[in-house]
């Protein structure tokens, strides 16, 4: 790095931040959503270029991190490997040259989590994760500021409101689990994992430090158990579509249904970080319940992650 240059932070995983940025970022999101929602015009991003790099499809991490930049007055470039020389045979790191020597933040939705380390390491501007094979930590920022705002207070210490909780993970031990992981042990809350045999989680992915933020159980159920907050995914993550029919038969036991909520918490909350399959991996009783946020949750992705690019490029504000 040359003197004085300006050390480049990178959100690649959840365990890139500190338990005191994030309680930093939860505030910044609980007052830039408020703005929002009273139509206050906030452009701190006003002149500063957002590049999507998609990989993998999406429809959530496309729509609130475009809205998003919008919103805060930048502006977004839209690529795919389709349409790029991503798809052709140029190396990611000179893709990462070149790309970030005319934009201000990089988003990328892709495969594995390598290409975007590589990537990063030639990157003169930020880089965000915005979904790989081993982790997706955009979701759980946006799942744990959710739970605060229902069951804690995001203006004034927001990491309180996760002390002594549990998390139930029911279902595939994928990059969403490996993420809850992390951010257990950053946070210090606790999750249970309950998954079928032969798709559970990996703590060497996971890379915690700490066993004793993570459980494992047999039955999704016990996992369940007293548990403040019960969540979920797909049984076929993307990538893993040949998988599908095997995935069906194994994971039959691990739908989050009326009798896993009933033995959580009274006032425990459901997740999912969707699109959700009612009738699979989760009860349409459930989803459509009085116990689930999801609604409120796919739009907090937007929220967090305004705070998260306003974080990376301005650092703290005030």
């Amino acid at each position: 790095m040359k003197p004085g240059a300006k050390l480049v932070r990178h959100y690649l995983q959840f365990r890139d931040f500190r338990a005191e940025e994030y309680a930093y970022l939860f505030e910044r999101a609980a007052i830039i959503k408020t703005r929002f929602k009273n139509y206050e015009k906030y452009t701190p991003l006003f002149d500063r270029t957002l590049a999507m790099i998609f990989e993998k499809a999406s429809t959530r991490t496309r729509v609130s991190f475009e809205a998003g930049m919008y919103q805060m007055g930048g502006s977004v470039v839209n690529l795919t490997t389709g349409d790029s020389q991503l798809g052709r045979a140029e190396p990611v790191e000179d893709t990462a040259r070149v790309i970030s020597r005319m934009v201000d933040l990089v988003m990328i939705r892709t495969f594995e989590q390598r290409k975007l380390e590589r990537f990063a390491a030639h990157s003169r501007v930020p880089v965000i994760n915005g979904l790989t094979n081993e982790y997706h930590p955009c979701q759980i920022l946006a799942d744990l500021f959710t739970y605060i705002e229902h069951r804690g207070n995001p203006w004034s210490q927001p990491l309180e409101g996760l002390k002594g909780k549990v998390v139930a993970w029911v279902g595939d031990g994928n990059n969403m689990a490996h993420t809850w992981l992390q951010a257990a042990e950053v946070l210090g809350f606790k999750v249970r994992v309950s998954t079928p045999g032969g798709y559970g989680i990996d703590p060497a992915v996971a890379g915690v430090k700490d066993a004793g933020c993570y459980q494992v159980f047999a039955n999704p159920l016990d996992a369940c158990r007293g548990a403040h907050l019960v969540t979920t995914d797909v049984w076929t993550s993307m990538g893993y579509e040949a998988e599908n029919e095997a995935r069906l038969k194994a994971f039959a036991d691990w739908c989050v249904d009326r009798d896993m909520m009933a033995v959580a918490q009274p006032d425990a909350l459901f997740m999912h970080c969707l699109p959700a399959h009612r009738g699979e991996e989760v009860e349409a009783e459930v989803i459509d319940g009085p116990q689930s946020v999801v609604w409120d949750e796919a739009e907090n992705r937007m929220h967090v992650q305004k705070a998260l690019m306003e974080y990376l490029l301005l650092g703290r504000i005030g």
